[in-house]
């Protein structure tokens, strides 16, 4: 119970994150809804490292703290997702200056300190990508910190969940034992997307282009050794997993094949095209995967699958793909109404969600 005290108020901010980034992504659309407009251009570190960052610092603390067991000293690993909530929370506010990019910062460089953590206990491959993603998160945000530009730091935190979901999968696909040649494919792919991440720095088009490269070499890797290729044949709550999985490696491919064709993009149309094939068709896929897992993890609650759980990935499938082909058709109706429709599929996301949990509290 205690556990829960502590974990549902994080998930209460990332989740005032979430909506406030989604109302601030529309107001960028130009959709022009009443209030935070102001907030536009904060769609991206809220969406991402204020989010993103709360619910995934919050999943590693919760498994780093079960591994290090009670003791008030022992609850550091909380410190992640706060940091990242209140810089979250500072940005929604207004407050000026670099307080939100120092606080969200901070909170990646305790993420790093819990992988760091995590592969002195357990020195495997898997653990030592999360910790190179981890590694890329604290770089983005320190480029942000910085003064350098959003783009900069949005490709660094694209390769960040990049590396972290690569790492997960690939820990799960060590039960199927892959080849040599299999391991040695992943690493490559793996290598070639951290060295265009460093090579965006210097030099942004090269590394965004090599970045693009690597990410659609682990989209092959992840649609033919993944588990989800096999585990998609299964029923219920397997079945959708492995959907959400295999259709967000689709996007992967994507993300990898638009940054290979327009890797120097800052923004406009084909920057928005390159960055939401990522965030929002693979990792929100991976979300929407596995939230029925994970969500009674996090707050010890029950959530039964529900068919219409197809619904909401199905409807962020197709609003992405008109969002996209809005914006390299430069149709600006499709991209604005596939934009309203990427927010109402989160929306049924949710919804579907809370009444998985009620359906199962009742029965």
């Amino acid at each position: 119970m205690a556990k829960r005290r502590r974990q549902a108020p994080l998930m209460l901010l990332g989740l005032l994150t979430l909506l406030v980034g989604m109302w601030a992504g529309l107001a960028r659309l130009g959709w022009g809804v009443p209030g935070w407009r102001t907030l536009s251009i904060a769609h991206g570190p809220l969406m991402v490292p204020g989010f993103l960052g709360t619910l995934i610092g919050l999943e590693r603390a919760i498994a780093l703290q079960t591994m290090l067991g009670s003791g008030l000293w022992r609850r550091w690993p909380y410190l992640a997702p706060l940091l990242n909530a209140l810089g979250a929370l500072s940005l929604i506010a207004g407050v000026p200056g670099p307080v939100s990019p120092l606080l969200m910062t901070l909170g990646s460089l305790v993420m790093v300190i819990i992988f760091l953590v995590l592969i002195r206990r357990h020195a495997v491959l898997p653990i030592a990508i999360m910790t190179l993603g981890a590694v890329a998160w604290l770089m983005g945000n320190a480029l942000w910190l910085l003064g350098r530009p959003l783009s900069l730091a949005a490709f660094w935190w694209a390769g960040t969940l990049v590396l972290t979901i690569a790492g997960e999968r690939l820990e799960l696909s060590r039960l199927r034992r892959p080849s040599r040649w299999a391991t040695r494919s992943f690493l490559a792919a793996v290598g070639i997307v951290s060295i265009g991440l460093i090579l965006t720095i210097p030099a942004f088009a090269v590394g965004i282009r090599l970045v693009g490269a690597g990410m659609l070499i682990l989209a092959l890797w992840l649609l033919w050794y993944d588990m989800a290729r096999r585990l998609v044949r299964g029923i219920g709550q397997t079945r959708f997993t492995a959907a959400s999985l295999l259709s967000g490696y689709v996007w992967l491919g994507v993300g990898g094949l638009l940054a290979l064709l327009y890797g120097g993009a800052t923004a406009g149309p084909r920057y928005d095209a390159m960055l939401h094939a990522v965030f929002l068709g693979f990792v929100m896929a991976m979300i929407f995967g596995h939230a029925p897992i994970i969500f009674p993890a996090l707050l010890r609650i029950s959530v039964s699958f529900r068919s219409a759980f197809y619904g909401h990935l199905g409807l962020l499938h197709l609003s992405l793909l008109m969002r996209i082909v809005g914006d390299l058709a430069g149709w600006w109706a499709g991209r604005q109404w596939g934009g309203l429709l990427n927010v109402v599929a989160v929306l049924f996301f949710l919804a579907n969600m809370i009444a998985a949990t009620r359906e199962e509290g009742m029965g």
